[in-house]
């Protein structure tokens, strides 16, 4: 197996919904992540946290401590899953003898003021509340108020597209150093560069594109969006549904334009990997299962695209 370069995106909903059901949770993430590891790869490793993030903010929404602004409660949610899968790695890689630093960075994302998903805020983040309660908050702290599918009003943010990693020159220098480093979590802290100063906005970038900027940025090989499938579909649920291999980027975005994959779940996964694989010749993305990751480099399963 060629050693490379890979980005690896985890997604939040992989850790758990509580402190407790993460610590345990990452035990198991862990595992497939080092054999990528001990194969001689280099591993930059990304990560959600949707329902981190979420958690967090409710807590803070309910008055339990004075007001937090979003981005803090964002860098928060870096930190404390930086620390389970930092040590969670960092014990496995013992557990094999392989003496190796594990760091989290917490990670700023340069994000550009006029993207017009400023215009459209449509993120939800926090619990659920009726009619009546938003109304009452967006007055308040004149946050956009959505009603989300029936189940209530949430609090909406914008979704811009990242530009830049700030704190890319440290990741390279730990990479280079050998170190496994964990960062770009949740997307990244979404800020605003003004001259030398950077302003952190409410807004949530998605991890997928996130960790496609970091990747391009980090000069990767690989691209890995690690999901709850091992591959990809098009006609998924339908009788003539079809499981993705190895295909090109021209194949991916011609289902792209046909509108195979959900937004929300599928659809920005293929695009970020399109546009990695899009960006210079030789690089790959792959869309796979945690547990089918190293197969998934070695060509044996998983939806590999290519030029």
């Amino acid at each position: 197996m060629n050693q490379e370069k890979i980005v690896v995106a985890l997604g939040g909903n992989a850790l758990g919904k509580s402190a407790e059901e993460q610590r345990e949770l990452v035990k198991q993430t862990a595992v497939p992540l080092v054999d990528l590891i001990e194969a001689g790869h280099q591993v930059i490793l990304a990560h959600g946290n949707g329902p981190q993030v979420g958690m967090i903010n409710t807590a803070f929404d309910a008055g339990v401590t004075p007001y937090m602004p979003f981005p803090e409660c964002g860098a928060m949610s870096q930190g404390y899953i930086g620390f389970h899968l930092q040590n969670a790695i960092r014990e496995e890689l013992r557990r094999r003898g392989i003496d190796k630093p594990v760091a989290t960075i917490v990670t700023q994302v340069v994000v550009d003021e006029s993207d017009p998903a400023f215009e459209n805020p449509s993120k939800p983040i926090g619990s659920f509340m009726t009619k009546e309660q938003a109304d009452a908050l967006a007055e308040e702290k004149g946050f956009t108020m959505k009603e989300d599918a029936g189940r209530g009003y949430r609090r909406v943010v914008p979704s811009p597209k990242p530009v830049e990693v700030v704190e890319i020159e440290t990741v390279r220098s730990l990479v280079k150093d050998g170190q496994v480093v964990i960062t770009v979590g949740g997307g990244g802290i979404p800020v605003i560069a003004r001259d030398s100063h950077l302003e952190g906005v409410a807004a949530v970038i998605d991890k997928d594109f996130a960790s496609e900027v970091l990747a391009e940025q980090m000069d990767a090989d690989f691209l890995i969006i690690l999901t709850a499938v091992e591959k990809a579909a098009i006609h998924f649920g339908k009788p003539d549904e079809e499981w993705l291999g190895e295909t090109s980027v021209a194949d991916m975005e011609k289902y792209l334009a046909e509108g195979h994959f959900a937004k929300g779940s599928m659809l920005e996964k293929v695009e970020a990997c399109v546009k990695f694989a899009r960006s210079k010749p030789g690089r790959k993305a792959l869309i796979t299962s945690l547990d089918k990751a190293k197969d998934g480099i070695e060509g044996k399963t998983g939806t590999i695209i290519r030029l």
